[in-house]
């Protein structure tokens, strides 16, 4: 299979927005990636949205996004406190922040969730990306839960062994609120990175994977 690639040039500018519903979202799904983009490329900036995040879950998810964004060469972290669980009724508001976003940024890359996501939240946050983002490159990430969404996805970033481990441990480290939940565990993480990197033969057999639905080649 060919392989599609970003930029050569490491010195590229490359801008990314990446945005969660909830504080641990964008790591779950797309730290790894992140955590390899910052790695290879020097002129990279990323705006990171988190569109409920009050209190306890505020400080993690500033924190999550300062460790996850060290080598970033800009990075602008925006916190939301839309109440959690009632997206899908708060959607016109939410909708307003989408186009103060789009006025403001211009990303090469966007992460958001997946469209087919059975949290309501996720799945508002997506369809609001789509809605408001028409003519970018979108990759919807994956978040493993007990509602059993995990899907086909069609896009596979292959990550190192040392990413892989680290992204799981930064996790466990950030989100101390989340450490007692039952899927909230190290061996979640792991097995979701080993099976994406088995579905595509990664070489150090981990990696994370995406649903892209429109791609100009």
């Amino acid at each position: 299979m060919m392989p599609f690639q970003f930029a050569r040039n490491r010195r590229a500018a490359l801008r990314i927005l990446c945005l969660g519903a909830h504080s641990d979202d964008i790591e779950i799904g797309c730290g790894g990636t992140m955590l390899r983009l910052l790695e290879t490329y020097t002129n990279v900036t990323c705006h990171w949205v988190v569109f409920t995040a009050e209190g306890a879950r505020a400080r993690e998810a500033r924190t999550g996004a300062g460790r996850f964004l060290r080598r970033a060469a800009a990075s602008n972290i925006m916190l939301h406190t839309f109440r959690n669980g009632f997206f899908p009724s708060l959607a016109a508001d939410i909708k307003t922040t989408f186009e103060e976003l789009k006025g403001a940024v211009s990303p090469d890359l966007i992460f958001t969730h997946y469209r087919g996501d059975l949290h309501q939240d996720h799945r508002t946050l997506a369809e609001l990306t789509w809605n408001t983002f028409r003519d970018h490159t979108i990759f919807e990430y994956e978040v493993p839960k007990y509602d059993g969404d995990l899907g086909a996805p069609n896009v596979f970033f292959q990550l190192d062994a040392g990413t892989a481990r680290r992204k799981v441990r930064l996790l466990m480290q950030t989100f101390g609120t989340e450490r007692g939940k039952d899927w909230f565990t190290e061996d979640t993480f792991l097995a979701l990175l080993r099976l994406r990197g088995m579905e595509c033969r990664a070489p150090q057999r981990f990696a994370e994977a995406f649903y892209c639905r429109k791609a100009v080649l």
